[in-house]
C-alpha cells in the first residue's frame, strides 16, 4: 500500500521550525500499513526536514548555531549572480537535506519519546511550503 499527502504551511524563513509529526502520524494511521516506511520530503532548496526535540530551547540553538556556521551576512557567489540575498538559505538547506524516512513498525512511526519531525524553513522570507508525506508498505 502506498498513502502520498500533501501537507501546505506557512513559514516566516530564517530558520522558522515547525513540528510535522502529528502529520507524519496521521498519514501512516490513513495508509493502514502495519509494516514499512515514512517518507517526508519539502520541494525547494530552502528548507530542509530532521528530528528534533521540538522545544523552544532548542529551536533557538538551532538558530544560533547554523548562524555561527553559515552566517547570514557571509559572501555567497549565490548573492552575487541572483541578488536575493538568500545564499545563506540554501547552504543550511544543504547541510540538513530536504527528506527523511522513519520506519514504520506496528503501525506507528518508530520515533523516540522526545524526538519529533520537523521542518526547518531558512530563506529570507516568508514562504508558502509543501510538505509530500508517503507511507509505503504492507
Amino acid at each position: 500500500m502506498i498513502r502520498t499527502v500533501v501537507a501546505e504551511l506557512e513559514t516566516q524563513g530564517f530558520c522558522d521550525v515547525h513540528d510535522l509529526t502529528g502529520a507524519v502520524q496521521d498519514c501512516v494511521i490513513e495508509s493502514g500499513i502495519k509494516e514499512g516506511v515514512v517518507t517526508v520530503f519539502v520541494p525547494g532548496a530552502t528548507a530542509g526536514i530532521t528530528t528534533v526535540e521540538y522545544e523552544e530551547g532548542l529551536r533557538q540553538d538551532l538558530n544560533k548555531f547554523f548562524e555561527e556556521i553559515v552566517p547570514r551576512d557571509g559572501h555567497y557567489e549565490h548573492n552575487v549572480r541572483w541578488g536575493d540575498g538568500n545564499g545563506f538559505s540554501h547552504v543550511r538547506a544543504s547541510l540538513l537535506g530536504p527528506s527523511l524516512q522513519v520506519p514504520v513498525v506496528d503501525g506507528r512511526p518508530t520515533l523516540g519519546t522526545w524526538q519529533q519531525v520537523v521542518l526547518v524553513d531558512f530563506d529570507n522570507r516568508p514562504r508558502e511550503r509543501r510538505v509530500i508525506l508517503q507511507a509505503m508498505g504492507e
